[in-house]
Parts: structure tokens; C-alpha cells; sequence
């Protein structure tokens, strides 16, 4: 354990990002002397329009003793137990996928999947279709919610939906409560020390404020990492094609799910994000392929509003990562250090794993730079293996109708990571030896999550070229799993929002 001093790390920017960074810095560093200040313009808004999160949100808030039953009711959230995906393919009974958080029970099941997935692969006609396979796609399916019986004591991992300005408000008040100092100040200049790092923060007003660490969570301004510091952005427009989005909130209709649903459009998807006082809906979709206004009135369509209804907001996306998230003395977290589409809702992950492995790496360097490479290096696969995944989505696609989809099947600017899962899927062989090669054995997306997403598409040999199964082949006793899971949600309530 280094005796160097902690940081006073001064946050620009607060929001999601930068409240979730303030409260990890401080919980790590403020019983060793560091502090932590956020300087938040009062006339810079957010970007939030209802965010959904992975399991990892729910890992913060154990790490912080934040409850849910404090936290949930004041941000609008609820639970999300998966992610629907509709209309990503057109083979017949493969039109729509469940991609869950696997848990505790699927350990029992997900081999039964994987080796009906290894059949069909071969040309078996064996049923590979990954709904009927995980517990949460049950739950999710028939309402129910995450919290089991207290006599079962397996609970599925679950993730939220949560309002993006609240969440923000309730972490910047838990961390003011416990010591993080707050200054709602616009900043209008940015003073360097002699050999480059970051020095203070200019204030109109006149205030300046001082420290040994910046973070920039200034959203896709960055005005630290790449305006002020010169840290390149590397963009992802070749893999990834969206870069604009249409949002409108809409009330409740239908039986709530705790799922989050993608559902493809023309020229992109929409997502459907349940919360407790609305429904959040985005399109996000490519402008080389649908304009602004055409988006906006198929969004309107698709969920049967006129032009009466709510007003429609529209955001402009930079999808890649900066070359470096941490340069100099600064840290770029958030919007700043880069953008992929909320396909898979990593965006909150991703600023969670970053500040964790920051403040590791940190200390253990001394509190200097001596592991900024190496903390580098991660980030940044991090990001690839992740944008890899959400490709995958786009050049799996088994769509026919536009020609964006037909664009995306096509597209040849893979990374060798993505090549290697395919060829291995199409080829027969091993994905989870594959999945370690391509990505150093990081498994930013787990064995479970790979199958779903090729098997959901129906990626296996045509239908009228399958074969039955011959006896000696191992087929997974499928009423077997449908009744251990069946039997298994009866210990789950309906869904209630806390």
C-alpha cells in the first residue's frame, strides 16, 4: 500500500457520470486525506433521457450501503431483468430474442443451451432458440420481479431503469452529505503549469479552483481530455453507423416487464425503457440513411402518436473513444472519454469500471503515472470488446428490407476480435476458447451472452437443410430444464416497483 498522498481531484461536470466518480473517488480516498470537488454549471444541462444500466449499477450502490428501497423511489427506477430484441431478424421463429443477465439458476440450464446450440450448428433440428433457457427471460415474460421467496435463495442478477436527471441529483446529495464538496460554477478558462498538467479550473466570478487530478466529465465537449489537452478521438463510424437520436416520453400502455425492448427500425432501433412515471422511447438511427424528420415521424408511428403528442428531442452522438482516457492529469470519464449507442446500456458500466480501475491503478502507482499504460491499454479493449459485441448486433442482422440493414450484413470493417467469434460460431468450433483468444480472456461479454446473440438470430443452417438429431448425439433434455425453471419462478412475486 503506497504512504504517498491522495489526490484533491477536482470533477468538471457532474450528471450520471460525474456523481458516480465523485462518490467511488471520495469512498476510496477520503479517509486518506484526498478530497474530492464537482464544479457543475447551473446552465449546462444533461444529456439523460432515461437510461437503462447492467447489473453492474447494482453493484455501485451495494458498494456505496445505498439501499434500493432509498434510491429507486426518488429516481423513477425500476428493474431490468434483460433486454428484448424485435424484428432484428427475419427467419421464421427467430423474429425476436430475451438477451438476460444470466444467475445463479442458469448454471444449471446454459449448458443445456450451449450443447443444443453446438447441434444446431451442425445441422441438427434441435430446439436452440435461447428464450426458453434462463430464468430471467421467464420472469421477464410473465411480470414478475427479481426478488425471490426468502425460502429460495437464488435471485437472478438484474440491472435498472432509472430517470438520468434524478439519479444524478440523488448521488450529488448522498456524496455533498458525506464530504464532496460542490461548486455550481461555470468555468471559463483552464490555467496550465509549466510543464503542461492541468493546474486549476477558472471560474467566471473570479474563483479558481486548484488540485493534483482533473476529471473531465464535461459530456461530448470534453473540454479538458481533447479540447483543452489535445487527446485525439478515435471514432467508430465504420463499425458503427448511428449517430443521432430522436427521444419522447410517453405514459404507461402495456403490462409492465422489467426488460428494456430494442426493436429495429428502417434505419436503426428504438428502445422502450419502463419507468415508474413513464415510458422513456428513443430512435436511434443513422442520418446517411433516414433524415431528422423522417426519424421523428416514424418514431411517432411506431408508437401510435399524432403530431399532437409529446415534443420530440434530438441528439447528436460521437460514437468512439479518445486515444487516451487518462492523459496527463487528467482523467476523462463519461461522454468525454468516448460514446457507444445504448444498445446493450453500457455507458454507466463503462464509467463504473473506469473509475474503480483508475483509483487502483492510481494508488498503486504512488499516486503518479507509473501504470497510466497499462490503465490505458485496458480501457481502451475494454471499449473495443464492447463495441465489438454491439457490431455483432448490426452484422448479424438477418433483415432484408432497407437498405441500411443490408449496408450493416455487409459491412467488411471488422475488428480480428469479431472475425474470430464468427468464424469460430460458423465454423463449429469452441466460442468460449474463442472469446478468450480474441480478447485476452477478459470475457467483456460472457459465453451465455455470445450464444444469445448468435443463436437468437437463428444463425444456424437453413431450416429445410436441418437434420434430426441421430441417437447418440447429446441433446439437452429440454422438458427437463422447462420444468426446473418453471419451478423455480414460482418463487418469484409479480413485479411491484419499490
Amino acid at each position: 500500500m503506497s504512504e504517498a498522498t491522495p489526490p484533491d481531484v477536482v470533477i468538471l461536470g457532474g450528471g450520471s457520470a460525474g456523481w458516480i466518480t465523485a462518490c467511488l473517488l471520495h469512498r476510496e480516498w477520503a479517509h486518506k486525506g484526498g478530497s474530492v470537488t464537482v464544479v457543475e454549471s447551473p446552465e449546462i444541462g444533461i444529456i439523460g433521457v432515461g437510461e437503462g444500466s447492467t447489473p453492474q449499477l447494482k453493484a455501485f450502490f451495494d458498494m456505496l450501503g445505498v439501499e434500493e428501497g432509498a434510491w429507486m423511489p426518488a429516481c423513477n427506477a425500476t428493474f431490468k431483468l434483460g433486454i428484448r430484441f424485435n424484428g432484428w431478424s427475419e427467419r421464421a421463429g427467430f423474429e425476436s430474442y430475451y438477451h438476460p443477465f444470466p444467475g445463479p439458476v442458469d448454471l444449471h440450464s446454459e449448458p443445456h443451451f450451449l450443447q443444443n446450440c453446438l447441434l444446431a450448428r451442425h445441422g441438427m433440428d434441435v430446439p436452440a432458440h435461447p428464450d426458453p433457457w434462463f430464468l430471467a427471460t421467464l420472469l421477464s415474460e410473465h411480470g414478475l420481479g427479481p426478488h425471490p421467496d426468502e425460502s429460495f435463495p437464488f435471485a437472478p442478477r438484474y440491472g435498472y431503469h432509472f430517470d438520468a436527471h434524478a439519479i444524478g441529483a440523488f448521488l450529488r446529495d448522498w456524496a455533498v452529505e458525506r464530504g464532496v464538496r460542490h461548486l455550481p460554477l461555470k468555468v471559463s478558462a483552464v490555467e496550465r503549469t509549466g510543464d503542461g498538467d492541468i493546474a486549476a479550473l477558472l471560474c467566471e466570478g473570479g474563483e479558481r479552483v486548484a488540485g493534483t487530478l482533473f476529471v473531465d466529465c464535461s459530456g461530448f465537449r470534453s473540454l479538458l481530455a481533447q479540447q483543452e489537452l489535445g487527446v485525439p478521438f478515435l471514432p467508430f463510424a465504420e463499425n458503427l453507423f448511428n449517430d443521432r437520436a430522436v427521444v419522447m416520453p410517453t405514459g404507461h400502455a402495456a403490462p409492465f416487464r422489467p426488460q428494456t425492448d430494442a426493436t429495429a427500425m428502417t434505419a436503426g432501433w428504438r428502445w422502450t425503457i419502463p419507468q415508474t412515471n413513464r415510458v422513456g422511447n428513443g430512435y436511434v438511427y443513422s442520418s446517411n440513411y433516414i433524415s431528422d424528420e423522417d426519424a421523428e415521424a416514424e418514431l411517432r408511428a411506431a408508437l401510435g402518436l399524432g403530431e399532437g403528442g409529446p415534443e420530440a428531442r434530438f441528439l447528436r452522438m460521437k460514437v468512439g473513444r479518445v486515444a487516451e482516457t487518462w492523459h496527463r492529469n487528467c482523467l476523462a470519464v463519461g461522454l468525454s472519454q468516448g460514446f457507444l449507442e445504448p444498445l446493450e446500456a453500457t455507458a454507466l458500466h463503462i464509467v463504473i469500471a473506469t473509475a474503480l480501475e483508475f483509483a487502483q491503478a492510481y494508488e498503486a502507482g504512488g499516486f503518479g503515472p507509473q501504470h497510466r499504460e497499462a490503465f490505458n491499454t485496458s480501457i481502451a479493449a475494454r471499449y473495443e470488446g464492447i463495441r465489438d459485441y454491439i457490431v455483432a448486433h448490426y452484422r448479424l442482422n438477418q433483415r432484408t428490407d432497407t437498405p441500411y440493414w443490408h449496408d450493416n450484413a455487409a459491412n467488411p470493417k471488422l475488428s480480428d476480435g469479431l472475425k474470430a467469434m464468427m468464424t469460430a460460431w460458423f465454423r463449429q468450433q469452441d466460442l468460449l476458447a474463442a472469446n478468450d483468444a480474441a480478447y485476452g480472456g477478459k470475457r467483456y461479454y460472457a459465453n451465455a451472452s455470445w450464444h444469445c446473440l448468435f443463436a437468437g438470430y437463428g444463425t444456424f443452417p437453413p431450416a429445410g437443410k436441418l437434420q434430426p438429431a441421430p441417437p447418440e448425439a447429446r441433446v439437452a433434455d429440454f422438458d427437463g430444464v422447462q420444468g426446473m425453471l418453471e419451478a423455480c419462478a414460482r418463487n418469484f412475486a409479480e413485479y411491484a416497483p419499490l
